[in-house]
């Protein structure tokens, strides 16, 4: 992406997503706005490609990788979403959310990759107990993880991988 089309696309989305932060000014800050919108959109793109991956390409069956290595569905549905919305994530938080940092960018990539290990490993260990272990259904489980993980990335993220000089 060309500096002129990243600026103009920064632009847009900034435009976008604060024209409707005036209907939300008086119970959060803009910073928190900005990542609940970006990571709602965020969400809702991983949701998708989760749920049609478990339901309709994997039809929820075990996934055999190599003729050794097998994973069950939930699992390869959520590392197929995440391989797509971690992108995705990095861009949005670096240049919407958490603009101002004076870490630089790769040091920002580096921190946002280890805040989002921790947050791939809750979510492994969440699947498991809330669908291995409770034998709930995967797309419930996998939203109640979502918001569990997403409370400690959000906090993470803002003061670790992307944080401001005080």
């Amino acid at each position: 992406m060309s500096m002129s089309t990243h600026h103009q696309f920064q632009k847009f989305l900034l435009g976008l997503i604060d024209s409707f932060y005036p209907l939300f000014r008086k119970l959060i800050p803009l910073q928190t706005y900005r990542y609940a919108a970006c990571g709602g959109g965020n969400a809702v793109l991983n949701f998708l490609i989760f749920a049609v991956t478990e339901n309709f390409v994997v039809k929820k069956q075990v996934v055999h990788i190599f003729p050794n290595i097998a994973i069950s569905s939930h699992i390869f549905s959520f590392l197929l979403a995440f391989s797509i919305t971690f992108p995705i994530g990095f861009y949005l938080n670096t240049f919407v959310v958490f603009d101002g940092s004076y870490l630089q960018k790769r040091v920002q990539l580096f921190r946002y990759f280890l805040i989002v290990g921790v947050c791939i490993f809750l979510n492994y260990i969440f699947m498991k107990l809330f669908v291995d272990g409770l034998d709930w259904y995967p797309t419930p489980s996998y939203i109640f993880t979502f918001v569990l993980v997403t409370l400690f990335s959000y906090f993470s993220q803002r003061n670790f991988s992307f944080k401001k000089k005080l």
